[in-house]
């Protein structure tokens, strides 16, 4: 379990990282986090905390990445209050940048066709002005940020944001139980088109009706399946483990270590 926990990340809220009996288990399981961002955690976040969290896993020599907050956000909208309101909450994730050195920060592009049903290129033009900002600085502060599919029933949206830029620190990030719940469209039809800009996998399962965050085997996403395919296209994408409580996370390494997903070393180390 041990090689495995190497080789991926781990979803945890930065509230609970701040909390010394979990702080303690990731730097005594050596566990690679993805610290997740909220609300209130950033609006009440004391520096002298953060950069003592930082330190310890830089200490540790732990690799970090970043999920961003997506509640309510809206980084492609029509509304300019919303638009910039979007953009202020985000840029506190990235003012973080510089303590943790996180090898990504996941984002939420956001588009819903349900949505935006008759405003999708005003979506479209939006989202690249918000993410060309954040580009450079991620740039500048030598991360990479990786866009995640939410409720998208296709990759088509996300495909014509991806293709608006050229920079390896724009990257795709697939997320499994996402996908199983929202789209109509297969995975292999996922991997197709934006393969070319794959740089991170956030899995969990679900039985496909709802996002459930199951541990992984507990639903019915094919996960070999996903594997497979990407080893025919000889991607190693970061891997990143969604688990919503510690019990999840122990029963998804394990269910995991049975499955003998092709997981390395080489998964991910640059996105």
């Amino acid at each position: 379990m041990q090689e495995l926990l190497n080789n991926i990340q781990v979803h945890i809220p930065l509230r609970l990282l701040l909390q010394r009996e979990h702080r303690q288990l990731v730097l005594d399981r050596r566990i690679n986090p993805e610290i997740s961002f909220d609300a209130f955690a950033l609006d009440n976040l004391q520096k002298p905390a953060f950069l003592e969290v930082a330190k310890q896993l830089a200490g540790a020599g732990l690799k970090v990445t970043f999920h961003a907050p997506f509640m309510d956000l809206r980084p492609g909208s029509v509304d300019p209050k919303i638009l910039r309101a979007s953009r202020e909450r985000l840029e506190q994730v990235f003012d973080l940048v510089p303590y943790f050195h996180p090898l990504t920060v996941v984002c939420h592009p956001s588009f819903d066709e349900r949505y935006y049903i008759s405003n999708r290129q005003v979506w479209l033009e939006n989202s690249i002005e918000t993410w060309r900002h954040f580009l450079r600085l991620a740039e500048e502060r030598e991360t990479v940020i990786t866009l995640e599919n939410v409720y998208e029933t296709s990759p088509d949206q996300l495909s014509g944001l991806f293709a608006a830029f050229s920079s390896p620190r724009l990257r795709f990030c697939f997320d499994t139980g996402h996908c199983h719940a929202f789209s109509r469209t297969p995975l292999e039809g996922w991997l197709e088109k934006l393969a070319p800009y794959l740089g991170q996998l956030h899995i969990h399962d679900n039985r496909g009706t709802g996002d459930d965050h199951l541990p992984i085997g507990e639903g019915t996403f094919p996960f070999r399946a996903l594997f497979v395919l990407l080893g025919k296209l000889r991607l190693a994408p970061l891997v990143t483990l969604e688990a919503h409580s510690l019990d999840d996370l122990w029963k998804a390494l394990q269910n995991m270590e049975t499955m003998d997903l092709p997981i390395s070393a080489s998964s991910g180390r640059r996105a």
